[in-house]
């Protein structure tokens, strides 16, 4: 145990107490013997690389290529997604994919190379394959994207352990790829680096923070190895399809005097195990994220009262501060959509459950908020206290739900509740009887669910906070342990409530979010940006979390504004409010003695600024539920980096403190201390400061106004976009073009909280003298008021 497990394992005793923590010890003495019993132990390990070329076979999309020790197959998907597979690795099975594998494009040509290597050529990208195995995707101009270098494997001999099974451990690999020297690294799920990834070693292993975090901490709770790369001759995904623990050693590359002196960038993915198999998908930001959610699934859409403010607090004395707290909100006329209750609302922290004593009657109180316009949200954990008599528990073995070790017995771990077991949720079986018990939830009147612990956590003293890795579980049937489950444990279980959700209720669109998760996450919800702490670090970290999330297809996420673990200033908690009410999912929360983060707890002057934030959020509310529609028909994230339209400039692509909503507004919010006026770095084109209608120009930088009373935000000239009207129903909120240019703008009406197809509707502005028009592209009417801003003349 180094200083800093020691340091953490002090703190966490002190946290969950004397009894807890004696058990976390216990904990983690049991999980280190399991795996030294179950897990094989490595000798003499032999390196082994693909060897020379010996022939290729022809298939439909592509082919096989055969080598001297090893094969890979190439396949070109009809959208363009490139899939390469070593040693027999095929696309499926696979958490990621939505349904089945996408169909092949059957105009692809595998040919021989010059080099004696091989080519599959396609419409949109050109694979070329050396006679040594290097991987180069190309432009069809030509235009290297990625090199992958041929990849090396260590087999060892593994040695049967006491309880164990002999050979049971799969091989480890390595492989670097090369990208151009001007590259910049973005993605790999939600980093508190970034959202610009610079050069170190981040971790694929999805892990509790423990408490709170900042900038410095890797990994965190979501973790993907999935990577947007953005270079000037474009941009493209990979994605490695593979759940194990892994290690990503970013490099970026320099530019020389020369283009013959310049340095690649690198990347190098180290896996425990499992399959070497990745997708690779290249186009501009939108087109590869379509081509990612195409691929992975579309994103879950949260319902229109999920677009609102929701409070959440660790703490909650019962219903009556529950009520106090709204009606706090309701005097000082500050729009709620929601109210969180977190684990202290259950009985003895036990899941599906209620506290009695403090929440007498929870179905009336939520009757009674519902009245109001405001819903309640359960957080729902997955561990399960293990407890004879419990119902959840007896259940739960019944159905026999639980993971389990090698010898065959449940595998228990520590959290809040106590001893607990943990549901197998890569099990269709556990699946269907975890999402029946939401029935519970409902009944006692909740709209909502958050999933948290779900990395999984299991508190231990020392080692990992997590199952062993010996762990035995399901994997659809095709049976293996916690090594290759651990990463995708949230992703199924938000399969598990997303599923058990739509059965219960049909007709509505469940609204759940998830602490922890995988590639393809989005099918079933959002996520947050987890226990950030307290300060100006942790507000930027937040942030860094929102971007990456979105560049790796998960939409719909936002901060604990204020932080989780401790008490902000007047002024961190206003910026960090400001920032929050542009986010998609616009939560405060604190942990159990973090301090209050109702507006008015802090002052007069930051209620009058969050109030002015509240009504901004309210009166953009049209144009979130149009961003959310568009992130499910095309996978483009409500909050975008400011390159996201125009890559290739590499100013914007360093720019890390500021974002786009959507196409029409570009947000600056302020993340330091005393920060009254601050630089915009701005995109091409005309951009107006959406407080004073000043213009200015782009591309550059500019300085604007932040007064503690709002943070800079720019509407880009000529877009259109819907926003509330005074009368509630919907205008058009439309930015001056500039002279000679036009613009456009969507309207994407959520039709209720149901299934409902959407109806897109298109606009174009442009400029006639000093007059605005706005028309339909389809040639109808209007049909909204149209309220023109910024100045309609000197352009």
């Amino acid at each position: 145990m180094d200083g800093r497990d020691l340091v953490r394992s002090v703190r966490m005793i002190k946290a969950i107490g004397p009894a807890q923590g004696l058990r976390s010890v216990r904990t983690a003495w049991r999980a280190r013997r399991a795996d030294a019993l179950a897990l094989p132990r490595r000798t003499a390990e032999r390196a082994r690389v693909p060897g020379a070329a010996r022939g290729a076979e022809s298939q439909p999309g592509g082919g096989v290529i055969h080598f001297a020790r090893s094969s890979l197959r190439v396949r070109v998907a009809a959208g363009g997604a490139v899939f390469c597979g070593w040693d027999g690795a095929e696309p499926e099975p696979s958490y990621a994919l939505a349904g089945a594998c996408p169909e092949v494009d059957a105009r692809v040509v595998l040919e021989p190379d010059t080099d004696g290597g091989w080519r599959v050529v396609s419409e949109r990208v050109l694979v070329v394959v050396s006679r040594h195995g290097a991987v180069e995707v190309r432009t069809p101009g030509g235009a290297v994207l990625r090199r992958e270098l041929p990849p090396r494997w260590w087999e060892g001999v593994a040695e049967e352990g006491a309880g164990g099974r002999p050979g049971g451990g799969a091989a480890r690999w390595v492989q670097r790829a090369e990208v151009a020297a001007d590259a910049r690294f973005f993605g790999l799920g939600g980093r508190a680096h970034g959202p610009r990834l610079r050069d170190g070693v981040y971790r694929l292993w999805n892990t509790d923070p423990g408490g709170a975090f900042g900038p410095g901490d890797d990994p965190l709770s979501l973790t993907m190895p999935v990577q947007l790369v953005v270079a000037d001759a474009g941009t493209h995904l990979v994605f490695h399809d593979n759940s194990w623990d892994g290690r990503v050693t970013l490099r970026e590359g320099a530019e020389g005097a020369g283009s013959g002196h310049d340095r690649p960038g690198t990347c190098e993915l180290r896996m425990d195990g499992g399959p070497l198999r990745y997708w690779v998908l290249a186009g501009t930001p939108a087109r590869v994220l379509q081509g990612w959610t195409a691929l992975t699934g579309a994103p879950a859409l949260p319902p229109q009262w999920a677009l609102g403010h929701q409070h959440a607090r660790w703490g909650f004395d019962g219903e009556a501060e529950v009520r106090r707290v709204v009606a706090g909100y309701k005097e000082r006329e500050l729009p709620l959509s929601a109210v969180h209750l977190d684990i202290d609302h259950y009985d003895r922290h036990r899941v599906f459950t209620v506290d009695r004593q403090r929440y007498p009657d929870l179905p009336h109180l939520a009757r009674e908020l519902r009245a109001e316009g405001i819903r309640l949200v359960s957080v729902v954990d997955p561990a399960v206290k293990a407890e004879p008599g419990d119902a959840v528990y007896e259940g739960g073995a019944a159905a026999d739900a639980f993971v389990r070790d090698a010898r065959g017995q449940e595998v228990r771990g520590v959290v809040w509740a106590g001893e607990s077991v943990y549901p197998d949720f890569t099990d269709a079986r556990a699946r269907k009887w975890w999402g029946a018990l939401y029935a519970e939830r409902l009944a006692q009147g909740f709209s909502g669910f958050w999933h948290d612990m779900n990395e999984p956590v299991s508190f231990a003293a020392f080692g990992e906070r997590t199952l062993p890795r010996s762990a035995r579980h399901a994997l659809e049937g095709r049976g293996g342990d916690h090594r290759e489950a651990h990463n995708v444990y949230g992703l199924a279980m938000a399969r598990a409530g997303f599923e058990g959700l739509c059965e219960l209720r049909p007709a509505e669109r469940p609204f759940l979010f998830s602490r922890s998760g995988w590639a393809g996450m989005q099918r079933y919800g959002g996520s947050w940006s987890g226990d950030a702490a307290t300060g100006w670090p942790g507000l930027r970290a937040s942030l860094s979390l929102v971007l990456g999330l979105g560049l790796c297809g998960v939409p719909y996420s936002g901060p604990d504004i204020g932080g989780f673990s401790g008490v902000p200033s007047p002024e961190l908690y206003l910026r960090w409010f400001q920032l929050g009410s542009f986010m998609p999912l616009f939560r405060t929360r604190s942990a159990f003695g973090a301090g209050r983060r109702e507006p008015w707890e802090h002052g007069a002057e930051v209620l009058e600024a969050a109030r002015t934030a509240l009504r901004e959020r309210q009166r953009l509310l049209p144009y979130f539920e149009t961003l959310g529609q568009l992130a499910r028909l095309t996978g483009a994230p409500y909050v975008r980096p400011v390159w996201w339209s125009t890559p290739r400039d590499r100013a914007l692509r360093d720019c890390e403190d500021a974002f786009l909503l959507g196409d029409a507004l570009l947000v600056a919010p302020v993340l330091a201390a005393g920060v009254t006026r601050r630089p915009v770095r701005l995109p091409r084109g005309r951009w107006y400061d959406t407080a004073s209608g000043r213009a200015y120009d782009g591309p550059g930088q500019v300085w604007v106004e932040a007064p503690l009373s709002r943070i800079p935000v720019l509407a880009r000239a000529g877009a259109v976009l819907p926003v509330a009207g005074a009368d509630g129903g919907t205008e058009l909120e439309v930015w001056a073009p500039a002279a000679g240019r036009g613009g456009s703008g969507l309207v994407v009406p959520d039709a209720g909280d149901g299934w409902q197809r959407p109806t897109v509707e298109r606009f174009t502005s442009r400029r006639e003298g000093a007059r605005v028009v706005v028309e339909r592209r389809d040639g109808g009417a209007v049909g909204y008021p149209v309220r023109v801003r910024g100045p309609a003349e000197g352009a």
